[in-house]
């Protein structure tokens, strides 16, 4: 459970959770202070930062048994972050040590590496993303915004390396629809969205984002997912066998599911008639 608090810790925002679990959480009033103190939930965690000059925090309460199943998840995230970052070292290491070869072009092997270290800094980026949603540095729906301008947006700037995937993006719906998420968050819900679909819906394939009341729709015509793979899509890390071998970091679309969470919203994924696949992210309107 997630409270937003001004710097008399007066609430600004609180999770669904919060509001549903807790009471006396009132909007602009001063938190209730047997909160503050450590009961049988454990200690609270007050997280400060700054935020356009002003002074706010995150407070953050957990149930009894979280904090154990927090770190047993830590540790399971951590000892797969170094596993998805010994391979590109690995390959990083082969090529420089190959360029240093007699007979050997290293102009090219440079070039590999140099998308190596590409892949491990879009590896590091959405871990440390991730982190930061976790820890409740971003906060993500405290405004609404108008979400087709931001869908075209990103689109826009996505369709270069669209075209080179043989990937057609599309943007649909109503313009003054709003989604409850922050223009930042949206952003990147539908930039990680985007992505996976250049990655892997495959040539010829079309990948439209529509946007509804309520609902952010992302779906594709292209190879699909097999159906063992659809409960999984939003496991960190994970990939289907058909993308195994992919340049993907196997993050996009947790970061997808964490945004559309912490806005207190849902995320599903489905087969599309034909083939392809559809994700659907619902918001409480």
């Amino acid at each position: 459970m997630v409270l937003v608090l001004d710097e008399e810790q007066r609430v600004l925002a609180a999770s669904r959770a919060a509001r549903e679990g807790l009471d006396g959480i009132v909007t602009g009033e001063p938190v209730p202070g047997d909160l503050l103190q450590t009961d049988t939930r454990g200690d609270p965690l007050l997280v400060p930062y700054e935020v356009d000059g002003r002074r706010e925090s995150i407070l953050y309460l957990s149930a009894p048994g979280e904090l154990a199943a927090y770190e047993e998840l830590r540790a399971g995230f951590t000892a797969a972050v170094s596993h998805e970052l010994r391979t590109p070292l690995a390959r990083l290491l082969a090529l420089l040590e190959t360029a240093a070869l007699p007979g050997e072009d290293p102009a090219a092997l440079v070039d590999q590496a140099r998308g190596e270290v590409e892949y491990i800094r879009e590896l590091i980026d959405d871990v440390l993303f991730l982190s930061e949603l976790e820890t409740g540095r971003a906060v993500v729906a405290l405004s609404a915004t108008r979400a087709l301008p931001i869908v075209e947006d990103v689109l826009d700037e996505l369709r270069e390396p669209a075209a080179r995937a043989g990937v057609r993006l599309v943007a649909e719906g109503d313009a003054d629809t709003e989604l409850p998420l922050r223009q930042r968050m949206l952003r990147v819900l539908v930039e990680n969205l985007a992505q996976n679909a250049i990655r892997y819906a495959g040539p010829g394939a079309t990948f439209s984002v529509t946007v509804l009341p309520g609902e952010l729709r992302a779906a594709d015509d292209g190879v699909g997912v097999d159906d063992d793979d659809l409960p999984r899509l939003f496991e960190r890390f994970f990939r289907g066998d058909r993308v195994r071998g992919s340049r993907g970091t196997g993050l996009g679309l947790a970061v997808v599911k964490h945004i559309v969470a912490a806005a207190g919203g849902t995320v599903e994924a489905s087969s599309t008639p034909g083939g392809g696949l559809m994700i659907r992210a619902l918001f409480t309107t």
